[in-house]
């Protein structure tokens, strides 16, 4: 009931200042349930919106991949996280608009270029996040599973794992949000289609009702997948954490 009282202020809000300012710098909602109605006829928002999201889900999971296996690697050795922490901390501060710019230089105007710009982007905060959570590793506990001579797949699957799950949880859920962002420019600087694209013609035209349709469609597609598979699943990690709930 919270949630559908904010949605209502939010459209009320929404409909004053499109009377306030006026419909040529902010439509007003049924102008732009107007223009998402005409995209969705035509096929144009879905096919743009399983893009966008399929390059979201490619990005997502290669960066997550190797960022927690980086992270690991160099929160367990010293060595590693002497030769990788400078090139860490060049990512972590290097613009994202920098890192598209030049993949689509290096590697052309192409899709391999568009997902890995945007999983470098994300793969710097997952290695510091699972680094430092592998730092934070009970090291008593791995003592008891030598002891008890527990095989090291199992002893990684039930002693490091459940350690990890809550720095997973957060690279996962950090990361997510900045790759939901950072898709869009790369869409826009270097794709033919996507949501970005379309946000891009959109701006060439002056179409304030058709980038507001993509812009809210898009981020109701974002709550959706927060709200029935993200938090869902940080529940399902956390549920042997009694005083997380």
């Amino acid at each position: 009931m919270l949630r559908l009282l904010s949605f209502v202020v939010f459209l009320a809000s929404w409909w004053i200042a499109s009377l306030v300012v006026g419909d040529a710098k902010l439509p007003a909602p049924p102008a732009v349930l107007a223009a998402a109605v005409a995209e969705a006829r035509s096929g144009a928002l879905f096919f743009n919106l399983g893009v966008t999201l399929a390059r979201v889900a490619l990005a997502f999971t290669l960066a997550m991949t190797l960022g927690a296996a980086i992270g690991y690697l160099m929160g367990r050795v010293r060595l590693a996280d002497r030769l990788g922490d400078p090139w860490l901390i060049l990512l972590l501060n290097l613009p994202a608009l920098v890192v598209i710019v030049l993949a689509y230089i290096w590697a052309g105007l192409t899709e391999a270029a568009a997902i890995a710009a945007i999983a470098i982007n994300k793969l710097p905060t997952a290695v510091v996040t699972l680094r430092e959570g592998t730092r934070a590793l009970d090291p008593a506990l791995e003592e008891m599973a030598a002891i008890f001579a527990v095989p090291r797949s199992r002893a990684f699957r039930h002693v490091i794992l459940p350690q990890l799950a809550p720095y997973i949880a957060a690279a996962a859920r950090s990361g997510l949000s900045l790759v939901w962002k950072i898709v869009l420019v790369a869409e826009l600087l270097g794709r033919p289609n996507g949501v970005g694209f379309e946000i891009g013609v959109a701006f060439q035209l002056f179409d304030i009702p058709l980038l507001l349709a993509y812009s809210l469609t898009f981020a109701a597609v974002v709550l959706v997948i927060e709200t029935v598979l993200v938090q869902p699943l940080e529940a399902r990690l956390f549920r042997w954490r009694p005083h997380a709930a």
